[in-house]
């Protein structure tokens, strides 16, 4: 497949991914969130208020906006997030109930860094207060 044709397709349940031909929906996920910013977006759209492509770009430290447009793309193709009338990128249901599966991960990931010697670094939980 080419480049060209590769970064076209939809990232879904059902069709190959990168190192997976099976479509597994798992496989398809982790293709997604593993992709370069992916998860940094959608930790910035965490508190559901609507962002310009530019606003990720600069929240994020992406130098890139090619990047930041092509990963929202991404997303908004896979249902995640949706680019809202007049304007402004948000996540989708299917986008929430992924940063809640995800929750799990997030308080393992604290409690590393906490059993690591570096509480300091534990965010998680401050977010949710937040």
């Amino acid at each position: 497949m080419s480049r060209s044709t590769d970064r076209k397709r939809v990232i879904k349940p059902g069709e190959p991914v990168r190192h997976s031909q099976s479509g597994q929906p798992i496989m398809a996920a982790m293709d997604l969130l593993g992709r370069r910013w992916a998860l940094r977006i959608l930790w910035s759209l965490r508190k559901g208020e609507r962002k310009t492509s530019r606003g990720i770009q600069s929240e994020c430290g992406i130098s890139s906006p090619n990047v930041v447009v092509t990963r929202l793309r991404e997303l908004r193709d896979s249902g995640i997030v949706s680019l809202e009338e007049g304007g402004g990128y948000a996540l989708t249901i299917l986008g929430s109930d992924l940063l809640q599966a995800l929750a799990p991960l997030a308080e393992w990931a604290d409690h590393w860094a906490d059993q690591s010697g570096r509480p300091d670094l534990a965010c998680y939980g401050r977010s949710q207060r937040d």
